[in-house]
């Protein structure tokens, strides 16, 4: 496989993993951050762009995972997933964290 089919496979990850967070919050009718929000990064938006932005993240998610056509097929495609799910769920975790538990912000 080229490389560029094992970097689309981290990049869906990437995509997939946040889709959760605003899919989660939207249709629990929660106000969450999307970069539609005022001020940028520290704002709330409702709950059906949130809905939308998760949908969204979702779709792109999944077009990359089927760039090549053969989904998942080996080893190493099934970690470039997993690394960029890790990499972004980490990243949500410690701006959420900073961003709830930080009286700095």
């Amino acid at each position: 496989m080229p490389w560029y089919t094992y970097f689309s496979y981290f990049v869906a990850g990437l995509f997939l993993m946040n889709a959760i967070p605003h899919l989660v919050n939207g249709v629990c009718g929660r106000k969450f951050q999307t970069p539609f929000a005022h001020p940028r990064g520290k704002g709330l938006s409702s709950a059906p762009v949130n809905v939308l932005w998760g949908l969204a993240n979702l779709a792109v998610g999944a077009l990359l995972a089927q760039l090549d056509g053969h989904p998942f097929v080996n080893l190493v495609s099934n970690l470039c997933f997993f690394v960029g799910l890790a990499m972004m769920a980490l990243a949500l975790g410690v701006y959420f964290h900073r961003l709830y538990h930080d009286t700095s912000i």
